[in-house]
């Protein structure tokens, strides 16, 4: 079979460079397209500006390293794009150039990706777009697990630019046909960080509150990927990634009770079920977790 060819913005960020290898290992070739380059074997790297238009367009038709000029029959067709590349959270850009970046960003990729007739692409969305974690004072959610039908509400600017991105991947979709998928990734958490992390929300787990408790590990976040690569033929899709257990040691209805009193849980939870669901990533594309925390995190 044909190597698939993946581009992928944003391989250098803090999820990206775990789910970029992860792709590499299931066979597919990258192209790393970011500000700086993912310096990991196999990886190729292609330094682009996604605000630029242009030049998501010129990168969308773009051989991904020299060897490819050797086959002479053009430019390769990109099999999806994977769209990750943000500014990624409150507090680190201006607010208003933090929702430029990452509306006008994710405007250019998905323009540029259907009209050069590329018909996968999966873009990075938030659990932010919940509305509970940058909220200003402490929110409650409308009703708990949190799913994918939700009436998002944010009131910051990066949760904001993901819910404007989900409408902008919903109305290309439309007009395309294509398959887009958005992915609303929960806290992501790093291989090393479970030890350095984990005891302290152990102890206090009011420190999670605002990320309703949910993390994705990395890899399993490469996995969610890799599925939607394979998976064909939904259209527009909204998904929530996160693992299947709250990153807390209290079970599931006891700290929907502590910490969101009086919030309404729509379905039985199991005992340490997560509150932010990915049931749907479970039922649609057959996740299934390989990180549990309790693998790495030992006396708890």
């Amino acid at each position: 079979m044909t190597q698939k060819r993946i581009l992928f913005t944003g391989g250098s960020g803090k999820a990206g460079k775990h789910v970029v290898p992860y792709l590499l290992d299931q066979g597919y070739r990258v192209l790393n397209l970011d500000l700086k380059p993912l310096d990991h074997p196999g990886v190729d790297n292609l330094i682009a500006d996604i605000t630029d238009s242009g030049q998501m367009f010129n990168a969308m038709r773009t051989y991904a390293g020299l060897d490819e000029l050797e086959y002479g029959n053009g430019v390769p067709k990109f099999d999806a794009v994977v769209h990750f590349a943000a500014v990624p959270r409150i507090l680190i850009n201006p607010d208003n150039e933090t929702f430029r970046v990452n509306t006008v960003g994710t405007y250019n990729v998905i323009e540029a990706a259907v009209k050069m007739g590329i018909k996968k692409i999966i873009i990075a969305s938030s659990e932010t777009t919940y509305g509970v974690c940058f909220s200003d004072g402490k929110t409650d959610p409308k009703v708990l697990p949190l799913e994918e039908d939700y009436d998002v509400d944010p009131m910051d600017s990066y949760g904001l630019s993901k819910v404007v991105n989900e409408k902008t991947a919903r109305t290309f979709q439309r007009r395309s046909g294509y398959d887009i998928y958005a992915l609303r990734i929960g806290n992501v958490i790093e291989p090393h960080e479970y030890e350095e992390l984990f005891p302290h929300y152990f102890k206090h787990p009011e420190v999670r509150r605002r990320n309703a408790f949910c993390y994705i590990d990395a890899r399993d976040l490469g996995q969610i990927v890799d599925l939607c690569i394979q998976k064909d033929g939904l259209g527009f899709q909204v998904f929530n990634a996160g693992n299947d257990h709250n990153g807390a040691i209290i079970p599931s209805k006891e700290l929907a009770k502590r910490f969101f009193p009086g919030v309404p849980i729509s379905r039985e939870l199991g005992q340490h079920e997560a509150l932010f669901s990915n049931r749907k990533i479970k039922e649609v594309l057959g996740f299934k977790e390989q990180h549990y925390w309790r693998k790495y995190v030992k006396g708890y």
